[in-house]
């Protein structure tokens, strides 16, 4: 489990030194470049968590490296700028090109070493806050105080302590991602990245790329291991990876290192793999859709996440808990489950299982009114019930702004088609209009999930 690795670029022997000394006293790992083209090859070798970046240098200056790197897929981690003879247009152009801040040479030991921290923090809440725009937010610990969640916690925190890798298995809308961010939060690669790969939305020929990056014309792409250096990598539905990638990954894994895509210097990984399927991968196995020497690979720890009807008494604090995430964070208004709905719920067979009730919930929310949810408006919302009248109630609310209504009838509407298709979004893009491509993306975008539904 590797601590934050930070390069050092300076064309002063005694700099690099004395700034090598000083971090790695604070525990990091440090590398040096003292030029523009060694700096260049550092990266190629790895992915950097910091860059401090010398302005002034022989072969090329900080500044045209900075936006060399900003190029393309953009700065690969947060570069701080160094120079003992900076002046305010060169501070105002680094920092227009993306670097985080910029030091005065002499270094101040205190100020370097605070930059730093706050630099690697700021970019992992960046990070954090990518994801969070695409889903719910995880949940610190699963939902749930039935004997068989009360288990798996313990299981989970069990299986946390070991640096395994890891298959979990469950029924789509199970809790699977849920499971595999709380297994990270339990173990000691807590404080590095969790990166989640949702291979089933690959487009096909792509997973090697996404996974491994790629080398062109001297621009590196990193790839989700490489982003997930330290920490936890984690492949949802990984039954949906295309061979030739899941022939790549079984070398990566046997050999510690891998080749970018269109590169040629090998690149050492330290990352555990949590891997997710709905399938079962034996099956996949004995049909050749999947490879027997990975499967063993990753089932080292195999992991089962219960369906929702096999622990019904946890539908009441679910219930609650969404009712509680949708009010504060996309402030819907607050509706209580009356005892009659609640009761209706905990016999209901919950076949998409807590992703049906958390839709559910938002659903309810969204379109419904009054204070509370009655049994009668649940049964009606599932398809059991008699439909509402036409025109009865608008899916939207309109006192808030445009845009915040657009992207709630938006979200609406494609749950909707996403269900009514069954998941299947060629058919799905057909019926609404929209380019394939662009509907995923819109998808993204709107946090609604696709894998599930299928």
């Amino acid at each position: 489990m590797s601590a934050p690795y930070i390069l050092v670029v300076d064309d002063e022997p005694d700099i690099c030194v004395t700034v090598k000394e000083i971090l790695e006293d604070e525990d990091y790992q440090v590398g040096t470049a003292e030029n523009g083209a060694s700096a260049r090859k550092a990266l190629r070798e790895r992915r950097p968590d910091l860059i401090l970046l010398d302005i002034w240098m022989p072969d090329i200056d900080g500044i045209s490296l900075l936006q060399e790197w900003a190029e393309g897929d953009g700065l690969p981690c947060p570069v701080i700028m160094m120079s003992g003879h900076g002046t305010v247009e060169t501070a105002v152009e680094a920092t227009r090109l993306g670097a985080y801040d910029f030091l005065e040479k002499p270094l101040s030991l205190a100020k370097l070493l605070l930059t730093i921290e706050r630099a690697l923090e700021a970019d992992k809440l960046q990070r954090e806050n990518l994801g969070l725009r695409r889903r719910t937010p995880p949940v610190v610990e699963p939902v749930g105080h039935s004997a068989v969640m009360q288990r798996l916690r313990e299981q989970v925190k069990r299986i946390a302590q070991h640096d395994t890798w890891v298959l979990i298995s469950g029924e789509p809308g199970s809790g699977r991602a849920t499971f595999a961010r709380y297994l990270h939060a339990q173990s000691a690669r807590r404080e590095r990245p969790f990166v989640e790969v949702a291979v089933s939305s690959i487009a096909g020929g792509n997973s090697a790329r996404e996974l491994f990056g790629s080398e062109t014309g001297g621009h590196i792409h990193y790839g989700r291991l490489e982003q997930a250096m330290g920490g936890t990598l984690f492949l949802d539905e990984v039954a949906a990876m295309d061979l030739e990638a899941q022939a790549l990954l079984l070398g990566a894994l046997d050999t510690g290192e891998f080749i970018r895509v269109g590169g040629s210097e090998p690149v050492k990984i330290d990352v555990r793999i949590v891997a997710a399927t709905g399938h079962d991968l034996e099956q996949e196995v004995k049909a050749g859709r999947f490879r027997e020497d990975l499967f063993y690979h990753l089932n080292v720890v195999p992991l089962q996440i219960p369906p929702l009807r096999e622990h019904r008494e946890d539908v009441p604090e679910l219930l609650t808990w969404y009712v509680d995430y949708f009010t504060t964070h996309e402030r819907l208004p607050y509706r209580k489950f009356n005892v009659g709905a609640q009761n209706f719920l905990r016999n209901y067979d919950w076949p998409g299982n807590v992703l049906e009730l958390k839709n559910l919930v938002q659903r309810l929310l969204m379109l419904g009114s009054g204070d509370e949810v009655g049994a009668e408006e649940v049964e009606g919302a599932l398809g059991r019930g008699a439909p509402p009248a036409a025109g009865a109630a608008f899916p939207v609310s309109l006192d808030q702004p445009l845009r915040q209504a657009r992207e709630q009838f938006e979200r609406v509407y494609l749950q909707y088609q996403l269900d009514k298709h069954g998941g299947n979004v060629s058919k799905m893009a057909q019926d609404v209009g929209m380019e394939r491509t662009h509907l995923y993306r819109k998808l993204r975008s709107l946090g609604v999930e696709i894998k599930d539904r299928k």
